[in-house]
């Protein structure tokens, strides 16, 4: 007999002596596309066409190649298909539900295409009809909503979240996509929890669930009630939240561990051999190339889990035994469409091995760790544009951390210490840090230690202006914290001050640059108040009576720095230009860093002359300092333990609005429906009685 091949809906015998035949299921679908009812002729043909394996390449392509009126034309037979489909959910044949899904999907993009096109039919219209709609959608909702909190087949519930993901994210925009009309009518928030709250469903489905649940949250949030927003604030079931907290940690770790295993391969790689011949001259250049695509989806998700539920907060710092202890799924895994690196999800309710602790004795891993280990990675390089959102975002969600006062109280918690290694941008004037040496710390330091490196690895050209401010934000709200609850913690707070003052020195040495983008005193003044913080309240705060010391040494041995932007802020106040103002506030912010330089310098030259000395050294410094505070005289400065609370309506909104149109763009396309194979759902579903 001879062989056949099947290509394009069509199945051609190899001597190609005969006409191709065309499929079954295309033959019916093409009676689909005739003006004629199909079950006129054949009143078991609806029947039929769910038994047969869904050409999904086919349908689309035909719905794309109809122009507006053609499709006008055959709408009935349209609305007809969707019904059949939503029918067919209800049938016991598992078979028939899948094909009915993969139609859904397939029907759902097709007649979209035709809605970008100047035609301008309704969608809702096209599909089902005006008249039927509202009835249709809440059957459908509510099919999917029962397989989906069904014992029944995984694979089924892949594919209804997969039909849910093509329903929001058929428009780019999600809040113009009115079928979401209905998801918000007919809602399945219960059904995503299920999935959270089982480890099985989490652990097939989870990552799934994670990102329709993000993106739901988003449809038209500003304009009207969404209960998505509302059920997800006040969620406090705890075995929901934590699996949810385990999806993102899951996906975020995955991305850490893809980023370390290209890092390493990297560095073993020709640019390795080539370093090691010639120094270090190639090094950031070489690692500027090590990239691995960003997740926003997860991202996104784990921002509005902070920012939406305070009970959420708890699972940041919940640590989870089994991070790292490599288990086999109890049941199959469906096939996951291939995706770019760091968007896959993750198959299982374990974290890698890389996220094991230095010692093997103590648990270390958590939620908030695996982030800062992230965020880590993604803010080295801004100048990506998905990794500038990226960098943004992390900042945004550390800046709700930074603001709950629960947070706060873990975050400084000298009874939970942790090693959290952050990924380090290379530079050639500092040695990379050797892991073993990390101490274990609050993990708050963990959090000024991301804010310190951010800092000081981004004085550039390009300069990131947005993301330093949130930056400078973020550590004032930890400070604020630290000096309500008088937490005296034990942080090399030398580098920070150290970062502040080199930044303050960029920020003049480019001026000009610098002024023509961007209003760069609005960041000095933020500087100079985080010092105005350390002077007026470090003794309530900084952990030994000689950290304050400390930084009085700082600012008298930086000095010169203070002294040059307080000559350029008092040039451009005492002009009439467009930063009077702004520089002003900064001239007035720096009266008592003057006051501590005005006083401490002619003491130390004193000291210096009547000791014959050249140069003093740090302790003699000190002690000059030390025996000299009495005749110190500061003003007392206001509202500097004050902040604005951060605000999305506000201030985010249009950056939210982009970045969700950019994740319904990329999960959109990476959406695939065959992924499950004919054969592994006939496997699944061996027997049709």
């Amino acid at each position: 007999m001879a062989q056949t091949e099947k290509k394009g809906g069509l199945l051609r015998k190899s001597s190609a002596s005969k006409k191709p035949l065309k499929e079954k299921v295309v033959l019916m679908y093409d009676e689909i596309f005739t003006t004629e009812d199909p079950s006129k002729c054949n009143p078991r043909f609806w029947e039929e066409l769910f038994l047969m394996k869904v050409n999904l390449e086919y349908l689309e392509g035909k719905l794309e190649a109809l122009d507006g009126e053609e499709l006008m034309k055959i709408k009935d037979n349209i609305n007809s298909l969707f019904q059949h489909c939503i029918q067919a959910l209800g049938e016991e044949h598992p078979i028939r539900v899948v094909n009915a899904l993969q139609t859904l999907c397939a029907l759902i993009r097709g007649v979209h295409q035709k809605n970008k096109s100047t035609s301008g039919f309704d969608i809702i219209n096209m599909l089902v009809g005006f008249d039927k709609a509202e009835l249709c959608m809440k059957n459908l909702m509510e099919s999917l909503d029962s397989l989906l909190c069904a014992e029944g087949s995984e694979s089924l519930k892949s594919l209804c979240l997969k039909l849910l993901l093509c329903l929001v994210t058929v428009t780019d925009n999600i809040s113009q996509n009115t079928i979401l009309e209905y998801v918000m009518i007919n809602s399945i928030f219960e059904a995503i929890l299920q999935i959270l709250s089982s480890p099985l469903s989490r652990r097939e489905h989870g990552y799934d669930a994670v990102v329709l649940l993000a993106l739901l949250v988003n449809y038209r949030k500003y304009e009207s009630v969404n209960p998505y927003i509302v059920k997800l604030s006040i969620v406090d079931d705890e075995a929901t939240l934590n699996g949810m907290g385990l999806v993102i940690a899951q996906a975020l770790s995955e991305y850490n561990r893809q980023y370390k295993d290209k890092e390493e391969e990297h560095q073993t790689g020709f640019f390795s051999a080539l370093t090691n011949m010639v120094g270090s001259m190639f090094i950031a250049d070489a690692d500027e190339k090590i990239s691995v695509q960003t997740n926003e989806a997860i991202l996104l998700a784990l921002y509005e889990a902070v920012h939406l539920n305070r009970n959420f907060i708890t699972v940041l710092a919940q640590s989870h035994p089994e991070m790292g202890l490599m288990t086999t799924p109890t049941s199959p895994v469906p096939t996951t469409p291939v995706t770019p690196l760091g968007t896959t999800p993750p198959s299982s309710d374990v974290i890698s091995s890389a996220e094991l602790p230095l010692d093997a004795d103590v648990q270390t891993s958590n939620l908030l760790i695996t982030f800062l280990k992230y965020s880590s990675i993604v803010m080295q390089d801004t100048k990506d544009e998905h990794r500038l959102h990226s960098g943004k975002l992390c900042l945004i969600i550390l800046t709700c951390i930074a603001e709950d006062q629960y947070a706060n109280a873990f975050l400084h918690d000298d009874n939970m210490n942790f090693r959290v290694n952050l990924h380090r941008m290379p530079m050639r004037h500092r040695k990379k840090a050797a892991d073993k040496n990390l101490p274990c710390r609050p993990l708050v330091c963990a959090v000024l230690d991301l804010m310190v490196e951010f800092i000081v690895t981004h004085m550039m050209k390009e300069f990131p202006m947005d993301l330093y401010v949130r930056c400078i934000q973020i550590v004032h709200k930890l400070l604020c914290y630290q000096k309500k609850c008088r937490v005296r913690l034990h942080y090399t707070w030398r580098e920070l001050w150290s970062a502040l003052i080199n930044l303050l020195k960029f920020l003049m040495s480019n001026e000009t640059v610098l002024l023509a983008k961007h209003n760069i005193f609005t960041l000095a003044l933020m500087v100079v108040n985080l010092f105005n913080m350390f002077i007026t309240y470090g003794d309530t705060f900084l952990p030994t009576p000689s950290s304050y010391d400390e930084l009085y040494y700082e600012i008298i041995r930086m000095h010169q720095n203070f002294d040059n932007l307080y000559s350029m802020v008092l040039r451009l106040s005492t002009n009439a230009g467009q930063w009077k103002e702004p520089a002003s506030k900064v001239t007035h912010a720096l009266v008592n860093i003057r006051a501590i330089i005005n006083h401490f310098n002619p003491k130390i030259e004193s000291y210096a002359a009547v000791n014959h000395i050249s140069q003093l050294s740090e302790d003699q410094v000190l002690e000059v300092v030390r025996s000299n505070y009495d005749t110190l005289t500061l003003k007392l400065q206001d509202g500097l333990d004050q902040y604005e609370r951060y605000s999305e309506q506000h201030k985010e909104a249009a950056f939210f609005k982009e970045l969700v149109r950019s994740i319904s763009i990329n999960v959109r396309k990476n959406l695939a429906f065959n992924t499950l194979s004919q054969e592994v759902l006939l496997k699944e579903f061996s027997t049709i009685s």
